[in-house]
This record gives C-alpha cells, sequence and structure tokens, in this order.
C-alpha cells in the first residue's frame, strides 16, 4: 500500500516536541552530576559591568547553619513538600489580593529551577517553564542536590552568586565557617540582596536575621531540615 507523506506541519511539531523534551530533561540530568554552568542571570549581570563571583562549593563545604537559615527564611516546609507549597502559595494570593508589597509563594525548589534554568522575569511563559522544571528537579535530584545548588547559584550582592563567594564577600571567610548570625543575614538580604548589605545591616534586616536565627532552632530542634541533615550528620 502506498504511504501518504506526513505533512510538514505535524513534522515541525514532532521536531518541536522532541526538542521542548530532550532539552530540559538533559539539562536536569546533566546539573544532577555536574556543577551548572553560570546561569542567564549571571550572564546578563556580567555584560552590564558586575562582574561574576561564582565559586561552586558541595554541601559539605557550607556551614549547616546557612541550610537552616535558608529553610527558616525561605521555605519551612522544604523537606515535605513536592516542589510546590500550596498552602503558602494561598497565603501569598490572599495577601496580594489585600493590596500593597506583593508577596511571593515559591519554594526553594522553584527558585532553584528558575535561577539554574531560565531567564528572569514575572511573565506566564517563564512561570510555565518553572513550574515544568520544578517538577523534573523534584523527581531527578534529591532534596539535598536542590539545597546545593540553590545556595550555589543564588544571587547574594551584585555579582556575587552562591555561599562561597556571598562569604568571602561579606564576611571575608569560607562558607563552611559561617556562625549562625552570619548566615541568618545572608538569608535575611535574600529578598533583595542588591539593596541590602548583610556585613553592615540596617535595622530592617538586623530585625529579620534575628527572626530567622531564632527560626533555625525550630527547623533543627523539629528535624525541618531532616531531609539534608539526614546525609550531613556526620559534619554537624
Amino acid at each position: 500500500m502506498a504511504r501518504w507523506p506526513r505533512p510538514s506541519w505535524l513534522r515541525a511539531v514532532v521536531i518541536a516536541a522532541a526538542i521542548l523534551t530532550t532539552v530540559p530533561v538533559g539539562g536536569v540530568l546533566w546539573v544532577a552530576l555536574f556543577p551548572p554552568l553560570p546561569t542567564i542571570l549571571m550572564l546578563r549581570q556580567a555584560v552590564r559591568g558586575e562582574g561574576l563571583d561564582y565559586q561552586w562549593r558541595g554541601l559539605k563545604q557550607i556551614s549547616p547553619h546557612l541550610v537552616d537559615a535558608a529553610i527558616a527564611a525561605e521555605d519551612a516546609r522544604f523537606c515535605s513538600h513536592h516542589g510546590f507549597d500550596m498552602e503558602a502559595i494561598q497565603k501569598a494570593l490572599d495577601h496580594n489580593a489585600e493590596g500593597g508589597r506583593i508577596r511571593g509563594g515559591s519554594t526553594i525548589s522553584q527558585q532553584t529551577a528558575k535561577n539554574v534554568f531560565l531567564w528572569p522575569g514575572r511573565d506566564w511563559v517563564r512561570k510555565g517553564f518553572e513550574a515544568g522544571y520544578t517538577v523534573l528537579i523534584e523527581t531527578v535530584w534529591s532534596k539535598r542536590r536542590i539545597m546545593e545548588v540553590y545556595l550555589n547559584v543564588v544571587e547574594w550582592a551584585p555579582g556575587v552568586y552562591g555561599a562561597q563567594a556571598a562569604a568571602q564577600h561579606w564576611f571575608g571567610k569560607d562558607a563552611a565557617d559561617l556562625s549562625r548570625r552570619e548566615a541568618a543575614r545572608l538569608a535575611a538580604i535574600l529578598p533583595a540582596p542588591r539593596r541590602y548589605q548583610a556585613a553592615a545591616p540596617g535595622p530592617y534586616v538586623r530585625r529579620r536575621a534575628a527572626r530567622i536565627q531564632a527560626a533555625m532552632g525550630t527547623v533543627r530542634n523539629d528535624g525541618l531540615d531532616s531531609c539534608v541533615r539526614l546525609k550531613q550528620a556526620e559534619g554537624r
């Protein structure tokens, strides 16, 4: 029997679908094994003249205080959710509906997906890709790997990315040597690392850091960092 040729548009759709599937999965598998390359944000800011200080460190080379501070400040249910904290999202929606300062509900997993694989912005296309990448990294990576990547790519000052560069920039020491207070201060400036100072903080950062440092005790005592701590036990 004669075979009818497939329409050219159908071949294009199949090829596009294959690319859209292969590229994200390949990228997630790569970063599961190797440190991510400089991200889109890093490169964009470097082109603008801000420099690029990005020094990868394994989680064993980062103070566990910074893990607890990140969980306390950014995502208290990091170990129990599967990428999306629906309660936090609903609270953010309710808060934003009342007006005033816009509040986000992104988890550490979502922030990691955005920071590593996507471009800066708030458009719905990017948010859609962010959701897809979040599902992928939660499926392929361990929680430990998600935290490790997050702490290595997050921006802590203009041109300063990751825990090691931040510790050196703000406190003149290695990430492994951060104290509880210093870790809390780093976490406190994460909402706006271009505006706030960790080494010589103003009143807002001091208050926020104090709350984070107090919450770090709850994170430890209640096991909210257990998905990371279990594999760091010997180093604690």
